[in-house]
């Protein structure tokens, strides 16, 4: 039995606490922790729990009873509980993004390695069938070469959104949507594509004048052999309809799932390919269904790790390579130029306080409150299947 603690009891912990209960044979919270007064027991209450409720983190070390914690914190506090948590013998799942910097992401990492524990970021959107599935006919090669590709992370949010304490700021929310939203679709197409070579971007703050960071964020992204790629990250698009596409050089697919094949005439100019089309379409059929979904297929996946000593799917270092793309969009936003990849240790965007010395402050954040609607619902994203 895997007994666990969460830290955090705002909206996202929720999602971790149902995920949990799924598996009660294999794991139970023992432990949840909030600094504000009263909200851990009251999560502990909402969800029926019979556990511990701590108001500091640090009541958790030393505990030999807490095999696993999950970080449910605003991203500045990440790396500080990764590391402490990690050295401290226990497993940790960190809520995406995995942190602030790319510094913090190599704390983190070196001190999983260090303590020989499993680490692994949030990445949910991983376990979907529409997203498992994309990967595995991608990877099967037969839309050819990917020649471009297009994310649109849409997402929207009220006035209020960064009216919350920490969002908003720089220092404490570590960037808009770049960073917090489309990190889900920067994640995909990291792991479906790897790396660019190189970045350009432009960021800008066109619906919240309450808010120090972006609210949307264009890229544009080059691959080794001339292959491109384009991310809208935002919190302005009513409907919040996301998507992510590959062009290949003989079909196109994506998520929700369409699939065209085209070929040439003796002309230069398309036609249909249904063979190609139809072949796609049977492969995708006969691929197997994710188990379990969201979360709670993320959370089987970590637990799964930890009871037989292999590897999540989602690492210290897929977290890593997510946030690597995302501050390369900052940087190239900031210094408003095209940026090369990799990130070097001594460039002024590796560490969290670099980011906050070059970042744009496009508006001076003007309401600060402890909770927003508590409650109420909260959006999380698509589930890709229309």
């Amino acid at each position: 039995m895997i007994h666990v603690a969460i830290i955090g009891a705002g909206n996202i912990s929720s999602a971790h606490i149902k995920a949990y209960q799924a598996f009660p044979e294999r794991c139970k919270i023992v432990a949840i922790v909030d600094i504000q007064p009263g909200k851990a027991a009251a999560a502990a209450e909402q969800h029926a729990l019979e556990a511990d409720t701590l108001e500091q983190y640090d009541a958790l070390l030393g505990r030999e009873d807490i095999d696993l914690v999950s970080i449910c914190t605003p991203p500045f506090t990440h790396a500080d509980l990764a590391e402490s948590l990690l050295r401290d013998g226990k497993h940790v799942l960190v809520e995406k993004p995995m942190a602030s910097s790319l510094a913090e992401c190599d704390r983190m990492i070196r001190a999983a390695e260090a303590s020989g524990k499993v680490m692994s970021v949030v990445a949910q959107n991983r376990f979907r069938d529409p997203i498992m599935q994309l990967k595995q006919i991608l990877d099967g090669g037969k839309i050819g070469r990917v020649v471009h590709a297009q994310v649109d992370s849409y997402w929207w949010r009220g006035h209020c959104y960064y009216d919350l304490w920490w969002r908003g700021l720089w220092s404490k929310e570590g960037g808009g949507p770049t960073l917090n939203h489309a990190v889900h679709h920067i994640d995909m197409l990291g792991w479906m594509m790897g790396l660019p070579t190189k970045v350009s971007a432009m960021l800008s703050n066109a619906a919240h004048d309450n808010a120090e960071v972006e609210d949307i964020s264009v890229a544009a992204l080059q691959y080794p052999g001339g292959g491109m790629a384009q991310i809208t990250s935002s919190v302005i698009h009513h409907g919040e309809e996301q998507q992510i596409i590959f062009q290949g050089e003989h079909a196109r697919i994506s998520a929700p799932w369409k699939v065209y094949a085209s070929q040439s005439l003796s002309n230069g100019f398309p036609e249909r390919n249904p063979d190609l089309e139809a072949e796609l379409e049977l492969d995708r059929s006969k691929l197997p269904v994710v188990e379990h979904t969201g979360h709670k297929g993320q959370i089987d996946d970590v637990l799964t790790a930890i009871e037989t000593g292999s590897e999540p799917l989602v690492t210290g270092e897929s977290g890593r390579m997510t946030l690597e793309l995302i501050t390369a969009i900052y940087k190239a936003g900031f210094e408003e130029r095209t940026v090369t990849l990799p990130i070097a240790p001594d460039d002024p965007c590796y560490t969290a306080e670099g980011i906050v010395a070059q970042a744009p402050r496009f508006y001076e954040k003007t309401a600060s409150v402890r909770e927003l609607g508590s409650g109420v619902g909260i959006t999380t994203g698509s589930d890709y299947r229309s």
